[in-house]
């Protein structure tokens, strides 16, 4: 079976810490018991989870939804938010762990990214330097998300075309998010092969459309 590797990129920087990071605890659950209700999602879809703060870590390598067990976040009590790190250690783990086709094998699907943040790369130089290497690994679709009233979107503008805004980081607004990403996933699970970009499902009132 193919596999649609899927790629989580979440902002723990300090500005997290409380209840924004055990908001997205919440909604991680409930992508992850929505998906598994979605019997091509459970065959085909691996996740893997790179955290972001003055520190960058996978803290889950592309793992089987069936057997992968969400780890224990945690964020700093302060401190840079290094985007740009982050989208470097996703190009190394894109580059090691999806599967290319080759002629006696067909290869992944192409992956999925989804990034959140609440506020906006420290680390701009570099941060603008991986925009083009992302587009290089040719994603099926890259969704970044601005969450909470101090996240800059402008950066993200310059990666991806699908941008979309939270206003609040309770755990409400990010249980109908992650639920979204969900049904984007096995949207996405449906699409590939397709020559067409991703059509995502519309967005729950708590995301608003950017771009």
């Amino acid at each position: 079976m193919r596999r649609l590797p899927v790629y989580l990129l979440l902002d723990t920087s300090g500005s997290m810490r409380g209840e924004p990071i055990e908001a997205v605890k919440v909604g991680l659950d409930a992508m992850v018991a929505s998906l598994r209700q979605d019997p091509f999602a459970l065959e085909s879809v691996h996740i893997s989870i790179i955290t972001f703060d003055k520190d960058v870590k996978q803290i889950m390598p592309l793992t089987e939804l069936e057997s992968m067990q969400i780890p224990d976040i945690q964020t700093p009590e302060s401190g840079p938010t290094h985007l740009g790190m982050a989208l470097e250690l996703l190009c190394q783990k894109v580059d090691a762990e999806v599967q290319l086709s080759t002629p006696e094998r067909k290869g992944d699907w192409m992956p999925l990214l989804f990034i959140m943040t609440d506020g906006k790369p420290s680390d701009v130089q570099l941060y603008n330097q991986m925009i083009p290497e992302v587009k290089k690994r040719h994603f099926g679709s890259i969704i970044a998300c601005a969450a909470g009233v101090k996240a800059d979107t402008k950066p993200l503008e310059l990666l991806t075309s699908q941008v979309y805004s939270l206003d609040t980081t309770d755990s409400t607004t990010f249980k109908q998010f992650f639920k979204w990403v969900s049904a984007s996933v096995s949207v996405g699970n449906r699409s590939i092969g397709a020559a067409d970009e991703i059509v995502l499902p519309p967005p729950p009132p708590e995301v608003h459309n950017i771009i």
